[in-house]
């Protein structure tokens, strides 16, 4: 008998891979899932290539679509891990090698980084994961010659767990760059909680379209300050709970449903939501009463938009257009501009986000909100509102864009979002009226995770 990859005994089966040597071998359980990680954790560390894309079921990292949908999952369960903690897994390995693998040996880092985390973080056979680590270094002959200090590393990391996790706990979690910016705005303190929240699991958060305390009853969640619902842990699919059959309510953060949240009562209004997929936003908007356009640059966006529209049993229209050229038949009175951005308010669920981007991409997309909000103030009727918002944590991609967009645009005036409306989440409100959440804000009861994501949102209103 042998171990699969979650740790559990099976036949043994014999395979017949070619090894170095020209003989046949036979397959160590396992290998092929520790073998993908390894290849994807490259891909996004080093190539700066999304997760997601690589953990697609269809066009996906082939050497992931090849495998099994347990050894899937083992995959995933290592990838997350890995990348949520990977600086400390990079300090512990370092500190028990005597000089630093050599620069070629990236390949050789990401098969010790993916055994280092089923050790320290996974609940997977040590022994399994030390065994496949060093079966993959003889594999390749770049690697062959380390595979002795492979087994000797990793062996003691298993020995020492519980001595190494406690020293390195203090390490932030987050990249030193993002780190640094971060101590900028928000201080030394702030900067830690916002890192290691990125460590506590996401929770699953619903927007309903009414009686929000009558389904965290039936759900067995909690109401949140933004009026949703929060859901406790459970066993099955999102499909399988009551309610969604019907469209009575859709997964969405408690973060992201606060920018249509600020319209207020939309009956009567003609509202476009720009950037709109997939689809939450537009339902919110739907839902508060206002006639929608929701506008996607991307055909495939718009498809997915209306599929998730159908099953909520809503209705809007739809329009595939370059959002900077896009020029309505009649002036709206409100405008929802959710903006590209770095995303780094998600790390919670995106965990590869802030090592695929960086400084340089943060300004970037930056001068784009900037080109997609200055457009947006066109398309609205005087006396109008348009929220501008997005997932970063970045003020460069929030606080700055607005600065120097209101500067230049007497037309135009900030509408202070007052505290008083938003019990639970004051903290969330600035000085200016703006709202900035972190990932460490938003206590809950036990047995729900704490926390939302990183947003920012401002409403602006034409005066004239």
């Amino acid at each position: 008998m042998v171990l699969n990859s979650d740790g559990k005994k099976k036949p043994f089966r014999k395979q017949k891979p070619s090894t170095s040597h020209g003989t046949e071998a036979v397959e160590k359980p396992g290998l092929q899932a520790r073998a993908a990680a390894a290849k994807i954790l490259s891909a996004v560390v080093d190539r700066k290539l999304p997760l997601d894309g690589a953990l697609d079921h269809e066009h996906g990292n082939p050497a992931y679509k090849a495998l099994a949908e347990d050894d899937r999952a083992l995959v995933r369960a290592i990838l997350n891990s890995a990348l949520r903690h990977l600086p400390r897994i990079e300090a512990a390995v370092s500190s028990l090698l005597d000089s630093p693998l050599p620069e070629g040996a990236r390949a050789l880092q990401h098969v010790i980084t993916v055994a280092a985390a089923q050790i320290l973080y996974l609940d997977v056979p040590d022994h399994a994961a030390v065994d496949i680590a060093v079966e993959q270094a003889n594999r390749d002959p770049r690697n062959r010659r380390f595979a002795k200090l492979v087994n000797a590393v990793l062996r003691r990391l298993s020995r020492e767990k519980v001595e190494i996790l406690e020293q390195f706990n203090s390490v932030p979690v987050m990249p030193e760059w993002f780190i640094q910016r971060l101590e900028a705005v928000y201080g030394a303190d702030a900067a830690r909680a916002i890192s290691n929240a990125q460590l506590e699991p996401a929770s699953i958060d619903l927007t309903v379209k009414a009686d929000a305390a009558i389904w965290a009853e039936r759900l067995n969640g909690f109401v949140l300050p933004t009026g949703g619902v929060r859901l406790a842990a459970f066993e099955g699919g999102i499909p399988s709970l009551q309610g969604f059959e019907e469209g009575s309510w859709w997964v969405q953060d408690a973060a992201a449903s606060i920018p249509a949240k600020l319209f207020g009562d939309l009956t009567g209004k003609r509202v476009a939501d720009l950037c709109a997929a997939p689809g939450g936003k537009t339902a919110q908007l739907i839902v508060a009463g206002g006639t929608v356009t929701a506008i996607e640059q991307s055909e495939n966006r718009i498809r997915r938009l209306r599929s998730n529209l159908d099953r909520l049993g809503l209705e809007a229209e739809t329009v595939a257009a370059d959002l900077t050229k896009y020029q309505p038949h009649e002036l709206f009175d409100a405008i929802l501009l959710d903006a590209p951005c770095s995303s780094t308010g998600t790390t919670r669920r995106h965990p590869d986000v802030l090592w695929t981007k960086g400084p340089e991409e943060i300004e970037k997309l930056a001068g784009v909100q900037e080109r997609l909000l200055r457009h947006a103030l066109t398309l609205v009727k005087t006396g109008g509102v348009i929220v501008f918002s997005n997932c970063s944590l970045d003020p460069a991609e929030g606080e700055d864009v607005v600065a120097r967009v209101l500067a230049d645009t007497p037309a135009f005036e900030r509408v202070a979002i007052q505290p008083s409306r938003w019990p639970g989440l004051e903290r969330a409100i600035t000085p200016s009226g703006e709202f900035r959440t972190t990932p460490d804000m938003l206590a809950t009861p036990d047995g729900f995770a704490s926390g939302l994501d990183g947003f920012y949102a401002a409403m602006l209103r034409r005066v004239a």
